[in-house]
Parts: structure tokens; sequence; C-alpha cells
């Protein structure tokens, strides 16, 4: 056993610790099954995630070196160990590419970077008089769903058309149940009343009925239903029920009529995803129809990360099996171009759609003509993204030679603090890159270190950095900055120099800080880096423009958590910080006292008299006040 064990310990030894060396010793031990691979590098950040029919012929194709573009070959290079998954099919495989790739989001990979999840309209059934509102999230209330819809605005669009033309409530139970009389609502004619019995529940479920069938794509017949019932109240001289119906028609035409990519109307088919795809400049955009019951719920433009040498068939082939990982499938997909492994794309969306799906390159008649309305739309939204991010890529590349990197950075943070004297201290950093803010990926520090003193800049700045790049450290699946920019002079600089320093990861970012200008003039502020001088940059210089905007935003994010923390504490309850007080005791006794004062001035036996409070808390309740 001894034996064993130093010769494993050998075989580590001997073991290559990076490159097409380390990748062909784990091909030795390989089976020719199928499954997915993972590249990392000596950080333990994933590099690339790949799926293979056959791992040892697929694994073993990166230790011919010289076959692959230089951006493979860096790479490659930079892998310092493998882990590998093994499937049950190569279908199975390709699910799995998908979801680790979104999870992960490796470097070398194709990704699909917007992928936020889409509204539905929600039918509530949990209500005797239904509610109808906008969803988004897991499905766990009572009700039909329909969608997805692109975008919010496509859902609200469709839920205003649903409240003039079926006058269905959208408000909330609580708002239902404590109306005496109709509410604006039902006086711009948007809502039927049930609430107050304008309208009886009975009557008002036929309209629900109604709408559902108009989302069901059943517009035709209930349009036909709706004429009928408007000439027959218009031969009964019920000409304000005539009116209304007629309003009621007016405002199903109009979504219609608005319902067709480019006012198209598909009549070929009803349920259905188009994917348009179109490449200029390196870059590529996917455009997205949907159409659910005979309509269009909207659009979509996604610009997947790619390297400017990945094929059209490669990029749109992964980017659809990334974008199904977590949406329903339609029973139909029309493409404008080949996807790579077509028909394993199909049999994986049919196995996750638990149902046959169709995908399908049309090459004539109406079908075409949509998905060639879609490319043309990818065509004008991609011309726009191009036209904003050129001067975006040129500042970018004035930065890297204004701090000496090797690459233009594709992240940069910007960190600062905010606080009155030392009071709700909060530190926050701004996310920029080639797509301008990163909004989605800003984040705020509650100063949690008790020994700092108030309003210690150094030390606030010190517990920031600390803590997120020591979970940076820990979760290979979070996104590294390339450039970090502080909010400061020589002294913060320092500081945060010796905190990344500790925790081994100073070498991995370039780190600049940025003091303000005498009087704290704009556009004469100070750079300050290791090993350099500090320096200045001429006035009305683009670089010097970009850089203030960064450290602005991060100063009016910093403040604007700062102020709303100030904000809620200014009105927060001296009960709230007691532990064992819940909402039901600090209302009993808030109720028996009167107001927090009085609370405070109150001797035990006076506390231990208030119904749910015991004479232990009682103690808890007056000690609090009374350290």
């Amino acid at each position: 056993m001894a034996t064993d064990s130093s010769q494993d310990k050998k075989q580590e030894t001997e073991r290559p610790k990076y490159g097409p060396k380390l990748i062909a010793d784990y091909v030795k031990r390989l089976p020719g099954k199928p499954g997915v691979y993972r590249m990392f590098d000596q950080y333990g950040t994933v590099l690339y995630v790949g799926k293979a029919k056959d791992l040892k012929k697929r694994v073993k194709a990166y230790t011919n070196y010289d076959r692959h573009t230089t951006r493979i070959c860096r790479m490659i290079r930079a892998t310092t160990a493998m882990e590998f998954v093994i499937t049950e099919s190569e279908t199975e495989a390709l699910i799995l590419e998908a979801t680790l790739i979104k999870r992960l989001k490796p470097r070398y990979n194709i990704l699909l970077r917007d992928d936020k999840s889409f509204p539905y309209i929600l039918v509530r059934k949990d209500h005797p008089a239904a509610q109808v509102t906008k969803h988004r999230g897991a499905r766990k209330i009572k009700g039909d769903y329909y969608g997805p819809f692109a975008s919010a605005g496509a859902v609200n669009r469709t839920l205003d058309t649903l409240q003039r033309a079926f006058r269905l409530r959208n408000c909330s139970d609580s708002i239902y149940d404590a109306r005496t009389r109709p509410c604006l609502q039902y006086q711009i004619k948007r809502c039927s009343a049930p609430c107050t019995g304008e309208i009886s529940l009975e009557d008002y479920q036929g309209l629900i009925d109604e709408s559902e069938s108009f989302l069901n794509g059943k517009s035709d017949a209930l349009r036909q239903k709706l004429q009928a019932e408007m000439q027959a109240a218009s031969k009964a001289m019920e000409f304000e029920k005539a009116a209304e119906l007629r309003d009621r028609l007016q405002a199903i035409a109009q979504v219609l009529t608005k319902s067709g990519a480019s006012n198209v109307n598909p009549k070929t088919f009803s349920n259905a995803d188009v994917f348009g795809l179109y490449t200029a400049g390196g870059q590529t955009c996917v455009q997205v129809f949907f159409f659910r019951a005979g309509q269009n719920w909207g659009t979509n433009s996604y610009f997947p990360r790619h390297s400017a040498d990945d094929p059209t068939a490669q990029v749109l082939g992964a980017f659809i099996a990334q974008f199904y990982s977590n949406k329903p499938i339609p029973k139909q997909i029309l493409l404008s171009h080949k996807v790579e492994s077509f028909d394993l794309l199909v049999n994986a969306l049919s196995e996750r759609a638990a149902g046959k799906v169709e995908a399908l390159i049309p090459q004539r008649g109406e079908k075409r003509k949509i998905v060639g309305q879609a490319v043309k739309n990818a065509q004008e939204a991609l011309g726009r993204k191009l036209a904003e991010t050129g001067a975006q890529e040129k500042l970018l590349e004035e930065i890297k030679e204004l701090f000496g990197m090797d690459d233009a950075p594709n992240r940069i943070e910007v960190y600062d603090n905010s606080h009155i004297q030392g009071t709700n201290a909060v530190g926050a950093f701004i996310v920029a890159g080639r797509e301008g803010f990163q909004k989605r990926d800003y984040r705020t520090f509650n100063i949690q270190d008790d020994s700092i003193t108030p309003g210690d800049d150094f030390g606030m700045m010190r517990e920031v950095l600390h803590r997120r790049f020591a979970r940076l450290s820990k979760d290979p699946k979070l996104e590294w900055p390339d450039l970090v920019i502080i909010d400061g002079g020589k002294g913060q600089l320092s500081v945060v120099t010796e905190t990344l320093k500790n925790l081994g990861v100073l070498d991995r970012i370039t780190l600049v800080a940025i003091a303000k200008g005498p009087d704290r003039n704009a556009g004469r502020e100070t750079f300050h880096m290791n090993g350099q001088v500090p320096f200045t940059l001429p006035l009305r210089t683009p670089s010097l423009y970009y850089l203030q905007r960064l450290r602005d935003e991060a100063h009016r994010f910093a403040i604007g958590t700062h102020r709303a923390k100030r904000k809620k504490s200014m009105v927060a309850n001296p009960l709230d910080g007691i532990d064992g007080i819940g909402p039901g005791r600090k209302k009993a006794l808030l109720n028996h006292f009167g107001s927090a004062k009085a609370v405070k001035g109150a001797t035990v036996d006076d506390l231990a008299s208030v119904e749910g409070v015991s004479q232990k808390l009682a103690q808890i309740i007056h000690d609090y006040f009374h350290e």
C-alpha cells in the first residue's frame, strides 16, 4: 500500500504542469465515450467548457499545438488542469455543456451574455375574481401563464390591450377587498369593477374566458362573437352597450394589426421562435422574434461573445443551446443560418421540451420573409451597437497605453466609500467595460468591522477590498477585473496594495488610485500607480474625461447607497434592534405604552405585564435601554 502511494506521488511530481504535455498526459487515461471537459488556469478559473462524442479523440486534438489559432494556442498554454464528466450520450453532453457555460462563463467559449428571465402574463385562479398581471420568476401561483414575452414592454402593451378590451382587474387582493366604490380604472373603462359588484362574478368570469381565448390565438372567433353581440345590441337600441362592444373590438384589432414582425401577421404558423443572425466587424447580433398564438409577443437583440474567427454555424448553435437552457421551447424554431451539429441540437431541444421540436431554415414563402426581417433587424441593431462601441473601444485602447497594460481592459472596477462622520458607512464598486456601465454587476458593502474607527477611510477601503477579492479567489465562477481604480491618493493605494498582496492576487490586476486635484478641481486629478511617479493628464483629453466619468459614477452609486441606508436608519424603530422582539411583540409593546420612548422608560415589571413578554424578555428589553 505504501509502495502504491509513493508511486502515485512520483507520477504526480513527474506530470507536466501546463500546456500540450499536460493535456497529453490526461489523454492517456480518457475513455472513448461521450462527455464534457473543462480546462482550468493556474488560479482555478475555468478557461473553456467543451463536449465530445469521443472524449479521448477530442481532447487529443489539443495536443497538436500548431494546428490551432493563436487564441486557442493561448488557451492551451494557460491550461494547468482539466476535469471530465462522462455522459450517456452526446445529446446529454450538449445539454450539460450549455448549462456549464451559462453558469461558469468561461473566457474562451461563445457566451450568451444577456440571459435574464422572460416575463409572462398570469391569469390568477386563486381568487373568485381572477386577477391578470405580469409575472416573472418561478411559477408558484395557481393560474394560467401565457408567454414568454420578449420584454416587460411587450407584456405591458398586451396587458393594456386586455384592460381596454376586456376590462379585467389588475389590483392586488388587499386593494380589491378594501374597495367600497369603483376606482378610477372603472371610470376610464379599463376595469369592470367586480370588487363593488358593478359586474357579477359570473359575468366577470365570462370576460376572463374571452381574454384567455384571445391569448390562446382564437381572436377570429372572438371578434365574430363580439361583432354579433354589437349588432344585436344596436338593433335592440342598446347603444351604450353597442358602443362598449365597438371599443373592445377596436382594442383587439389594434393589437392584432401590430402583432406581426414589421406588421406581418403569420398565417402559416402560430407558435415559433425566429432567429435571425448578422455578423460584421468581428461581432454578431442574433435577433429573436417570439410568436405565440399567431401574435408577435416581442423581439430581442442579443450580442453573444465570441472570437472573430468563430464560424457562424458554431456561434448560432452555441447561442441556441444556451438560450433554451432555462426557457420553454416552442414546437417550431425558424433559423436564418445553418448551425453546428444540427441533428444533435434538435434532439437535445426535443429532449428538453419532452416533445418533438422542429427546426427549419425556410427557403421560400412567408416563413422565409419573416426570417429575412429578423436578419434585417439584427443588421440594424448591430450597426447601432458598433457605432456606440467604436468610441468605447478607442477609449479602452487609450487606457491600456496610459496604464501600461498588456491588453485593453474588458472589465474595470471602481471603488469608493461613503459616510457622514463614520455613520451609516458603506463601500461600493461599479463596473464598466466594452459595453459601457454594467449596472447589474454593481455591488455595495456594509462596513462590518467594529474595530474600524468611525471615518477611517483607509480601514473601510481595506475591508471592502479584502472581502471582494477573498470571494473572487474562492469562487472560480466570478469574473475578475483587469483594472481596479480606487478613489483616493497615495495612502489608499498603499492600503489596497497591502491587502491584495496579503491575498496573493496583486499580480492579477492593474491597480490605479485617482486623487482629486487641488480644491477638488475636476481635470487636475493625480494618478498613483505602484512603481511609478504620480502623474496628471492634459486637460480635455478623452481618456481623462472617461476616467472622471468612472470616478463620478462610483461616487454617485456609493453616496446614493449611503443616503438610502441613512434614511432607513432615521425611520427605524428603537425596538428593532432587540433580540426576541418581532413584529407581534413590537406591536403589543407600542399598543400598551403608546411609544418607543415610553417603552424605554418602563420598569421590568411594567414590561412583563405586556401580553407575550416574559420576565426574562422584559429584563432583556430593560437592559437594552439601560446598559
